[in-house]
C-alpha cells in the first residue's frame, strides 16, 4: 500500500514538475527563419496579437501573424544581429511609447528613443501606440479653429481643433510647406505641435527640423522620425506613435496637432511588411486591411467634451499622389475616412500660385464653424468667386471681347484675389492681417491696382497698417469678429493709403 502511494506521489511530483516545465517554454520560442525585416519563431505558444518580443541583443519584435505552428514577428531594428537558433523571449507587453511634456523640443524615434544627442527622454510615463478612438458620447462639436496663417487654408479650408483634414497632391507641390507653415502660426496659440516623418529622405528631416528652430517652433513641437534608411516595422507604427504622445496632451486637456507626411509611404511600409508575412495581397497587392491601419489611425483625433477634458487632437495626414490622380487606392480610402481635403495642383504650383491650393477640389467638412466671425464676414463668398473666377477664365479664351461689363468685373477681381492668395513660405499672418487685406481685395479696393502689382500692394498695405493704425489688427485679434467701429476704421485707413498710393 506505502508502494502505490509513493508511486502516486512520484507521478504527481513528475506531472507538476513537467507542467512547470511546459509553462515556462511556452512564453519562449525558436527563431527559425529571419531576413528582410521580418522573423518566424517557433514555439511562442500563449503570446497575443501585436505583443513585444526579446531577441538578443536587446533587439525588440512585434507579433503580427500567430500561425498554427510559428509566429511571424517584425523586427524593430538590425535583423543581421538575429541568426536561426536564437532564443526569443514575450515580454507580455503591447507595444509602447514614452509621452509627456519631457517630449517637448525633442527628435525621437517611433519606441521614443532620442535622436538628436540631447540626452534620454526624462519620463516615466508611457502609453501604448494602439488604443481604440474616443467614442462619440465623449466628443463635442469642432468648433475652435486652427490658424495655420495662410491665407487661402483659413479663409477657404478652415481647419479645426479635433477636425482631420487630409492634405494631398503630387510630389513637389508644397504639401510639407503648408504643414511647417501651420507649425510655426502656432506660437503663442496653446497647441502641441508632433511632425511625423515616414519614409522620408533623412536630409529632408533634418531640413523640416533645421526649420523650425530657426523660426523658434521647436519650444513646442515633437519630431518623430522613421525616414527611409528604418526598417519597415519602424515606419508602420511611426504614426501610431505620434497619436500616442498627441493623445496624452489630449487627455490633459490640452490641444494638440499631428502631422502624419506621409500616409502613402505608410501604406507602402504596411504592404511590404504584408507581403512578407505572406498575407494574401488584394488590389495593389496592399492587404485587405489597409483601410484599416488609416481608420483606426485618424479616428483617434477628437475634440473631447468638457466633462473629459475639453482637450483636442487634430490630424492631418498628408498623401502623395501620382499624376493628380485622387481616384487611386489610398487617396479614396483617406478621403473618405478625414473630415475634408486641400488639395494642391500640380499646375497651379507650376504658375507661380503658391500655396497652389485648388478651390475647387478642396473642401472642409467643418466649414465655417472652424472659423472667427471676423473670418467668416470677409471669406463667405471668396471661395465661391474664386470658383466662378476658374471657370470663366477658362470661358474667356475663347473671346474676352464679347463678354458683358459684370463677367469682365468677375474675371477682373478674381485675378487680384488669386494674387492676394499667394503667400511666401514660412510666413504665417495673424487673423487680423488677414482679415485687413482679405477685406480690402472683397469689397473692391485692389480692383484698379494693377494685377502685376498686387502684391507689391499687399506688401505696403501690411506696412502701412501696422505703423499708422496697429490697433485694427488688435481690435479683430481681440474680438475676432469686425464690429462696425473697427469696419469704419478699416474704410477710412484703406482710403487713406489709396491717397498715398499710385500705381
Amino acid at each position: 500500500m506505502a508502494t502505490r502511494e509513493q508511486n502516486i506521489v512520484s507521478i504527481i511530483k513528475e506531472q507538476i514538475e513537467h507542467f512547470d516545465g511546459q509553462a515556462a517554454l511556452s512564453n519562449v520560442g525558436t527563431v527559425i527563419e529571419v531576413g528582410d525585416g521580418i522573423a518566424r519563431i517557433h514555439g511562442l505558444r500563449s503570446v497575443g496579437y501585436n505583443e513585444l518580443l526579446q531577441f538578443p541583443g536587446d533587439i525588440m519584435g512585434l507579433a503580427l501573424n500567430l500561425e498554427e505552428d510559428n509566429v511571424g514577428a517584425a523586427v524593430l531594428g538590425e535583423t543581421t544581429h538575429i541568426k536561426e537558433g536564437d532564443e526569443v523571449k514575450a515580454t507580455g507587453r503591447v507595444i509602447e511609447v514614452p509621452v509627456g511634456d519631457a517630449l517637448i523640443g525633442r527628435v525621437v524615434d517611433p519606441l521614443g528613443r532620442p535622436l538628436d544627442g540631447k540626452g534620454p527622454i526624462k519620463t516615466n510615463k508611457t502609453r501604448p501606440v494602439e488604443r481604440v478612438a474616443p467614442d462619440v458620447t465623449k466628443r463635442s462639436p469642432v468648433d475652435t479653429p486652427v490658424l495655420t496663417g495662410i491665407k487661402a487654408v483659413d479663409a477657404m479650408v478652415p481647419i479645426g481643433r479635433g477636425q482631420r483634414e487630409l492634405i494631398i497632391g503630387d510630389r513637389f507641390t508644397g504639401k510639407s510647406i503648408v504643414t511647417i507653415d501651420s507649425i510655426i502660426a502656432q506660437k503663442g496659440q496653446n497647441l502641441i505641435c508632433i511632425y511625423v516623418a515616414i519614409g522620408q529622405k533623412r536630409s529632408k528631416v533634418a531640413q523640416v527640423i533645421g526649420i523650425l528652430e530657426k523660426y523658434g517652433a521647436m519650444e513646442y513641437t515633437i519630431v518623430v522620425e522613421a525616414d527611409s534608411a528604418e526598417p519597415a516595422p519602424l515606419q508602420y507604427i511611426a504614426p501610431y506613435s505620434g497619436c500616442a504622445i498627441g493623445e496624452e496632451f489630449m487627455e490633459q486637456g490640452k490641444d494638440a496637432l499631428v502631422i502624419y507626411d506621409d500616409l502613402y509611404k505608410h501604406a507602402w511600409s504596411y504592404r511590404q511588411l504584408s507581403l512578407l508575412l505572406r498575407r494574401p495581397p488584394g488590389r495593389e497587392a496592399y492587404p485587405g486591411d489597409v483601410f484599416y491601419i488609416h481608420s483606426r489611425l485618424l479616428e483617434r483625433a477628437a475634440k473631447l467634451d468638457k466633462k473629459y477634458g475639453g482637450g483636442s487632437l487634430t490630424a492631418l495626414p498628408i498623401i502623395e499622389t501620382q499624376l493628380g490622380d485622387m481616384s487611386a487606392y489610398i487617396p479614396t480610402n483617406v478621403i473618405s475616412i478625414t473630415d475634408g481635403q486641400i488639395y494642391l495642383e500640380p499646375d497651379l504650383f507650376n504658375a507661380g500660385v503658391r500655396p497652389a491650393i485648388n478651390a475647387g477640389l478642396s473642401v472642409s467638412r467643418v466649414g465655417g464653424s472652424a472659423q472667427r466671425k471676423a473670418m467668416r464676414q470677409v471669406a463667405g463668398g471668396l471661395r465661391m468667386q474664386l470658383a466662378q473666377f476658374r471657370e470663366l477664365e477658362a470661358f474667356a479664351k475663347f473671346g474676352a471681347e464679347e463678354l458683358d461689363k459684370a463677367t469682365r468685373l468677375l474675371l477682373e477681381r478674381g485675378k487680384r484675389i488669386v494674387e492676394v492668395l499667394k503667400q511666401p513660405q514660412y510666413s504665417p499672418m495673424s487673423l487680423g492681417k488677414q482679415v485687413n487685406i482679405l477685406y480690402a481685395v472683397s469689397n473692391g479696393y485692389l480692383d484698379e491696382v494693377p494685377v502685376e502689382k498686387v502684391m507689391e500692394w499687399e506688401a505696403n498695405f501690411h506696412q502701412h497698417m501696422a505703423t499708422s493704425h496697429p490697433e485694427i489688427e488688435k481690435q479683430i485679434n481681440t474680438d475676432l469678429e469686425i464690429k462696425p467701429e473697427t469696419e469704419a476704421k478699416m474704410k477710412s485707413a484703406i482710403a487713406e493709403y489709396k491717397t498715398r498710393t499710385t500705381f
